[in-house]
């Protein structure tokens, strides 16, 4: 058998699958050695973010996340090892963590119980005020940090043991093919609205969604708008190393802002409330880092900066707030400065997250435009300022929209342990070799000749390649739903390539015999075929509330990728080998 290798592979048809191989297994990166854990997330003002950790965004391929090569310089090769050496630290240990990208030093800390005692006692607290100073001969407004002494509860501290680092790890990924929760554990969670909402109303919808997940120290979140075909409306979550009742928890709470006196509520969060707010600013004439305070490095190194932003609230919320103040004592400090005796307290879903002074200006005063303000933390200033725009955004998303604009209702949960998931994936590729070894084995046995064989099942396995490739450069996720459609593409491949083979082996040894007529019906028969299979998959796209949309996907992706590169070039492959 004489072969043309040359014509054979400078065949553009070829050459272009050829080059679509290269891009797919350059997009997989394949690295069968990979070692360490790859950091899933990091929990906020933990050991490991107060070190400078960070959690990769949703949108980082598993290649390119940090991954843990060592601690204190003992080799770290995957799970394992990594919990083992958790389990020795000690309170007020220093700990080395080695990445791919740097060394961090952590501070083990200590887990502790605070109880609240029926007593109280005086403290002495730090508060920075504005003051007054001439400098070189100019009055100007600076900040001055002055003690204010203040009774508080009594409270005692019990120390627990150690508390965890903070990070959530997994076993280094191999490959850029991001697992679905099947293939690697976790819940997924199907919501649906009590109401019919417009596009804009479910985005913003699925906006604070995502802010909560995310604030939540929550990632590998997949968070989608779906519908079924009678047009229902669904909102699907998918979170890799969460549990069900976490999720559950997380989820049943619609969000909540207030703002307090004492225990009178002034103001919400949201638009439709009479004591909701009018106006939120988002532009950086009245938010951002607040310039009065700024960024500040803390005594033990790491940074805090405090930002503010404006706000307007309803006529009734101002008039409220005038009520309460009217019977509020005032008190003054050492600098002069009056405020009123009880502070306005922010708290979102029943948490406070922050405290601010009322001016004495402002007792008994109907007064609709308020100043809002917090704090971010981080090991560096530029975390810290990060973290504060963070907690800034979300407080302006809550009070843009208030509570979650419509109840949702958990109508399907599904929980996959990380054991069971590594379970699937072995008994996966081990039926996908197999599935491939039978149908390599039948053709071989149907056409007893390995030049047909042997290219039929390199343009199998050449489609799952791309496929693959495929899913790893969009980022879409590989579940069992995905494989399913992969087999579905590749059984669909065969029978175009028995399809394209039959038709060139009719009448081979015929002198009248024209190769471009026999293609030219092969591909009419394939092409009629491909748009059946299209107008059938369609439909499952919004089946089961968009449950199904990993198998059409990916059998859509993989039956256009082996029409319009693979079949074409396996054409070219048969005409070569059968004219020699």
């Amino acid at each position: 058998m004489n072969i043309d290798l040359k014509k054979l592979f400078l065949n553009f048809r070829v050459l272009l699958l050829i080059v679509f191989l290269v891009f797919a297994i350059v997009a997989i990166y394949p690295n069968p050695d990979a070692k360490g854990v790859a950091i899933r997330n990091v929990v906020t003002n933990s050991s490991a973010s107060l070190a400078g950790m960070e959690s990769p965004k949703p949108t980082t391929r598993p290649m390119a996340r940090e991954v843990i090569e060592a601690i204190n310089q003992k080799p770290i090769k995957g799970l394992e090892d990594y919990h083992a050496y958790t389990l020795t630290f000690e309170i007020n240990d220093t700990v080395h963590i080695k990445t791919n990208r740097r060394i961090y030093t952590l501070t083990i800390k200590p887990e502790i119980e605070i109880i609240e005692l029926n007593e109280t006692e005086e403290k002495v607290f730090e508060e920075i005020v504005l003051v007054n100073e001439t400098i070189n001969g100019t009055e100007v407004e600076v900040n001055k940090t002055i003690n204010v002494t203040k009774e508080v509860p009594k409270t005692i501290t019990n120390i627990l043991g150690v508390e965890d680092i903070g990070l959530g790890v997994y076993d280094a990924p191999n490959t850029n093919i991001k697992k679905g929760l099947d293939l690697q554990g976790g819940t997924r969670v199907l919501l649906q609205p009590e109401e019919d909402l417009d596009d804009e109303e479910i985005s913003r919808l699925i906006y604070n969604l995502e802010q909560r997940l995310n604030v939540y120290g929550l990632s590998d979140i997949v968070l989608r708008k779906s519908s079924d075909i009678s047009g229902s409306q669904y909102i699907l979550i998918e979170i890799a190393g969460a549990n069900q009742e976490e999720v559950k928890e997380l989820l049943a709470k619609q969000g909540k802002f207030e703002a307090k006196i004492g225990n009178e509520t002034i103001f919400i969060g949201g638009k439709k409330d009479e004591l909701g707010v009018s106006y939120v600013c988002h532009s950086a004439d009245c938010s951002g880092i607040d310039p009065q305070y700024g960024c500040r490095q803390t005594g033990d190194g790491s940074w805090v900066c405090r930002f503010s932003f404006s706000i307007s609230v309803k006529p009734a919320a101002a008039e409220r707030q005038a009520d309460i103040t009217r019977e509020i004592a005032v008190l003054t400090d050492e600098n002069g400065e009056e405020y009123l005796e009880e502070k306005l307290v922010l708290y979102l879903d029943d948490a406070q997250v922050d405290e601010l002074n009322i001016g004495a200006d402002l007792r008994g005063r109907a007064v609709t435009d308020i100043s809002i303000s917090g704090s971010g933390a981080g090991a560096t200033e530029q975390e810290a300022v990060y973290n504060a725009l963070a907690n800034m955004k979300r407080l302006q998303t809550i009070l843009d929209t208030g509570s979650l604009s419509v109840k949702l209702n958990i109508v399907k949960t599904d929980t996959i342990s990380p054991l069971l998931g590594e379970e699937f994936l072995k008994n996966t590729i081990m039926i996908g070799i197999f599935a491939l070894l039978s149908v390599a084995i039948v053709i071989l046995v149907r056409y007893k000749k390995l030049k047909i064989a042997l290219p039929m099942t390199g343009i199998m396995l050449s489609e799952v390649i791309m496929i693959l490739g495929f899913a790893s450069l969009v980022g879409w996720n590989l579940d069992l739903a995905a494989i399913a459609g992969i087999i579905i593409a590749v059984g669909t491949g065969v029978d175009h390539l028995i399809v394209i083979t039959d038709e060139t082996l009719k009448g081979e040894s015929s002198h009248s015999y024209n190769w471009k007529s026999k293609i030219k019906k092969a591909f009419f028969i394939i092409m009629a075929a491909y748009f059946t299979t299209c107008a059938g998959m369609l439909p499952l796209w919004f089946a089961g509330a968009g449950l199904l949309k990993g198998f059409a996907f990916t059998t859509l992706v993989g039956i256009s990728i082996g029409v319009f590169i693979a079949r074409p070039a396996y054409a070219a492959i048969i005409e070569q080998l059968l004219k020699d």
